[in-house]
């Protein structure tokens, strides 16, 4: 049964990537490491509970880098003051 839960979430992580919002993916984050912290799982299901974990990590990585880069983008381009004489 552990390599069904190992292939469980490994698939639901290929998946979840692509359509996960930022939140999600962050609140599945601290579930993972609670329930990791907690103890009482096998080898196999605190390593596929790690797999996750590392997963959702990137998820929520690329989004906020993903802000980044938008935040980055608006105060780049000059507003309607660019133009005024103080």
């Amino acid at each position: 049964m552990a390599a069904n839960t190992t292939d469980a979430v490994t698939n639901a992580a290929t998946a979840d990537e692509t359509a996960i919002g930022y939140e999600q993916a962050r609140d599945e984050l601290i579930e993972v490491v609670r329930r990791l912290e907690a103890g009482g799982t096998t080898l196999e299901e605190s390593l596929a509970l790690w797999e996750r974990g590392e997963e959702l990590a990137k998820v929520c990585r690329r989004w906020l880098e993903g802000a980044r880069a938008r935040l980055d983008a608006a105060l780049a381009e000059p507003g309607p003051e660019a133009g005024r004489e103080p």
